[in-house]
């Protein structure tokens, strides 16, 4: 299976965007700060350049090699996951647009069978399918909202869906961490992760490992659209 995005990078990720803000708010000079912004450019277009050679998803592995390639050594001027997700869709339209938007067709209409199979619930698409940026090996991700993860394990039971189960951590908002349960299966040739939250994350999700920011994904009706208006 596909490891989840810089999921235990992202203390990283805001400590990067607090050096960048040092970095902006007068540390350095006006030639600096151009520098800076010019090396965390290049840097971001070749950790998204590394990102679609590895196809693992792993952005904290590809912004230390991009640094060594290119030398770049000081991290306040190292982009953040976000920046680098922003290259990797710019390279993606211009380098990959049709096959790019094949894949991501057919994600995420399996995605949305999925989450009407699930429908029980709650489903929202998280990851890279959601944010468009996903190629094949990334797969689908959905959190689902249950009691328990018996609920989901009786459910794939049901479908004669073999699966194996871990727990991964999550953070959230305000700095607290929680573990959760993750059924993983494969649909053909699509990787599937199901991650089994409690209710009341519908209302405070775990933070994207991306932007740091709460992972509301999308639910059916907005991805119904998004599929209708990619025909």
């Amino acid at each position: 299976m596909p490891r989840r995005i810089g999921q235990k990078h992202g203390s990283g990720n805001q400590a990067r965007r607090a050096k960048r803000q040092i970095v902006e708010t007068g540390s350095f000079g006006d030639a600096e700060r151009r520098k800076c912004a010019a090396q965390r450019q290049r840097l971001a277009y070749e950790s998204a350049r590394i990102l679609s050679e590895q196809g693992d998803g792993e952005f904290s592995r590809a912004r230390r090699k991009a640094a060594t390639r290119t030398g770049i050594s000081d991290k306040r001027c190292w982009p953040d996951n976000e920046e680098i997700q922003q290259a990797l869709l710019l390279q993606q339209r211009l380098f990959h647009a049709n096959e790019q938007v094949d894949v991501l067709k057919k994600l995420r209409q399996w995605a949305l069978d999925a989450m009407r199979e699930f429908s029980a619930f709650d489903p929202r698409l998280v990851g890279q399918t959601a944010d468009g940026a996903a190629r094949r090996e990334h797969g689908v991700r959905l959190q689902l909202f249950a009691d328990g993860p018996e609920e989901i394990a009786l459910r794939l039971l049901d479908r004669g869906i073999p699966w194996q189960q871990r727990d991964d951590q999550f953070r959230y908002a305000g700095g607290t961490s929680q573990t959760h349960p993750v059924f993983e299966f494969i649909a053909g040739d699509i990787p599937v992760e199901l991650i089994v939250l409690p209710h009341q994350a519908r209302r405070n999700p775990p933070l994207s490992p991306v932007s740091e920011r709460p992972e509301r994904g999308i639910g059916v009706a907005e991805l119904s659209r998004l599929i209708a208006a990619a025909r």
